[in-house]
C-alpha cells in the first residue's frame, strides 16, 4: 500500500482557539464526560489514529480554558476506551513530576483496558509554575531532559519485565504464573532506583506508544532514541521540512529505520465550503480575543510578563526561553518573517496556541495538507480544531473524503492494536 496520511486529534474540550468556547453550539468545558465521549466517536467517525491529550500540573486562570479546569487524562481516556473500539488513547505524563514505575503501571492499565491502544505523551513539564504544587524547585532544561532520558528507560524496562506467557493460569497445576519469565530490572541511575516489576502483565502492544513534542537539541536527540510518534510546532513548510529531515537523519545511530518514526506538524483547520464561508469562521473566532486574555496566554507561553509593552511597537527582545524552546522558535522566525508587532503575535498564539493556523475551503485545505505531506514535511498532521463540534466535523465530513478520493486517507481502519496500525515496531 502507498503511504497514506495519518492523523491525531489534539484534544481540548473548549477547542485549540482560546475563545473557541463561545462560538454558537460549542462545547464550553473540558469536565463533561459525555461530551468529550462524543468528540472521541467523531474522531472515530473520521478514521483519526490517535487522540492526544495535552495536560499541565498547575492552574492558571489566564492561560487557555482547558489547562484550568478539565479531567485527567488517564481517568478520562479509560472511560473513553469504554466507549471507542480503534481510535489510539494518548495521555500526557510528566518525567519531571511522577515516577517511573507509578507511570508504568497506569499505562500498562490504560492498554489492557483499551486493547492496545494506549499511547504516553512523555512531557518534561516545561512550566515552572508547577513546581510549587510538588514542593520543590523547578529544574532546568538540560536537567529536566537528562531526567527524562532515565526516566523512559526505566519506563521500558517496566514493560519489558514481563515476557509473553507469563501467566500460564493452568488450573489442572495450579500454577499461575511462569516465575521464569516475570524479572526485577534493579535499576540504579542518576535520579530513578527502582526494583521492579509492575504488577501487571506485559501491554498488549508489548509497549504502549511513546509520544514527544520536544523540538530543541536535546528533545529531538531524545525523541530519535525513544519516540513512536513526535508532534511540532511550525508555521513554515520549508522549516517543517528542514526539521522533519533532520529528525529522520538521526534515527539511524539508534538503530532505527525512518519509518519507526512519526511526524505530525500540529495544524488547526478552518473550513468552510468557500474560501469566504472559512474566512469569516475565523474572524468571528478572533472577535472574541481581548488584549488582556490573549497577552495573558502570551505572557504563559513565553514564561515572560508582556503586559507592560506597547502592543503595537516591535516585539521586544524576549531572550533565551528554557520553557518553551521549540514553541519560541517557531514563533519568533515567524514574527521576523512578517515583521510582526506585540499584538500580531499574540493574535496568532491565542489562534492555536501558536500552531499552524489553515483556513480555507475543503479543496484549498486538502491541496495543503496534500503538498505538506508529499514533500517531505510530515507523515501526517495532528489536527487542533479552534472548537467542538463544527470546528471539528467541517473537517472530517469536507476535507476527508477529497483526501480520500486521492487516495492519501484510509477509508478503513486496519485490524490489531495502534502500534500494528500505525505499522510500528516494539
Amino acid at each position: 500500500m502507498s503511504r497514506q496520511i495519518r492523523l491525531g486529534l489534539f484534544l481540548l474540550g473548549t477547542g485549540s482557539h482560546i475563545s473557541g468556547w463561545r462560538m454558537p453550539g460549542a462545547v464550553d468545558g473540558f469536565e463533561s464526560i459525555a461530551e468529550i465521549t462524543a468528540i472521541c466517536r467523531e474522531a472515530e467517525r473520521g478514521l483519526f489514529d490517535l487522540i492526544f491529550m495535552g495536560d499541565n500540573l498547575n492552574a492558571d486562570p489566564s492561560a487557555h480554558p482547558s489547562y484550568c479546569s478539565r479531567l485527567e487524562p488517564m481517568t478520562m481516556l479509560s472511560a473513553v476506551a469504554m466507549n471507542t473500539i480503534h481510535v489510539g488513547l494518548g495521555a500526557t505524563s510528566s518525567t519531571t513530576y511522577g515516577d517511573p514505575w507509578t507511570l508504568a503501571r497506569a499505562f500498562a492499565s490504560l492498554d489492557h483496558i483499551s486493547g492496545g491502544r494506549a499511547a504516553w505523551n512523555s512531557v518534561t513539564t516545561s512550566n515552572p509554575q508547577a513546581a510549587a504544587n510538588f514542593g520543590t524547585t523547578h529544574p532546568d532544561h538540560t536537567r529536566r531532559y537528562e531526567m527524562s532520558a532515565e526516566f523512559i528507560e526505566v519506563v521500558k524496562k517496566l514493560w519489558d519485565a514481563w515476557d509473553d506467557g507469563a501467566l500460564v493460569k493452568d488450573a489442572e497445576s495450579g500454577t499461575y504464573f511462569d516465575t521464569g519469565k516475570i524479572h526485577s530490572i534493579d535499576h540504579e541511575g542518576t535520579f530513578f532506583k527502582v526494583k521492579g516489576p509492575v504488577n501487571i502483565s506485559r501491554p498488549p502492544q508489548g509497549r504502549p506508544l511513546i509520544l514527544q513534542a520536544g523540538g530543541s537539541e536535546a528533545g529531538q536527540e531524545l525523541a530519535a532514541k525513544h519516540a513512536d510518534v513526535v508532534f511540532t510546532v511550525t508555521q513554515d513548510r520549508g522549516e517543517a521540512a528542514e526539521f522533519y529531515a533532520g529528525l529522520k537523519a538521526r534515527l539511524p545511530k539508534n538503530g532505527r529505520a525512518e519509518t519507526d518514526l512519526v511526524v505530525l506538524p500540529g495544524v488547526m483547520p478552518v473550513v468552510g465550503r468557500t474560501e469566504a464561508e472559512a474566512r469569516a469562521k475565523l474572524s468571528r473566532l478572533m472577535s472574541f480575543v481581548d488584549d488582556d486574555t490573549a497577552l495573558g496566554m502570551l505572557s504563559e507561553r513565553f514564561n515572560t510578563d508582556l503586559s507592560g509593552h506597547d502592543l503595537d511597537g516591535p516585539i521586544p527582545d524576549l531572550g533565551e526561553n528554557d520553557a518553551y524552546h521549540a514553541f519560541a522558535k517557531a514563533m519568533l522566525s515567524k514574527a521576523k518573517r512578517e515583521n510582526m508587532t506585540l499584538r500580531d503575535l499574540y493574535s496568532l498564539v491565542a489562534a492555536a496556541r501558536g500552531h499552524w493556523v489553515l483556513c480555507g475551503s475543503a479543496e484549498q485545505v486538502a491541496d495543503t495538507l496534500q503538498e505538506w505531506f508529499e514533500s517531505g514535511a510530515a507523515d501526517g498532521f495532528n489536527v487542533m480544531p479552534g472548537w467542538f463540534m463544527e470546528g471539528f466535523t467541517d473537517f472530517i465530513d469536507l476535507v476527508l473524503p477529497i483526501l480520500q478520493e486521492r487516495g492519501l486517507y484510509k477509508t478503513a481502519y486496519a485490524e490489531g492494536t495502534l502500534r500494528d496500525k500505525l505499522g510500528l515496531p516494539v
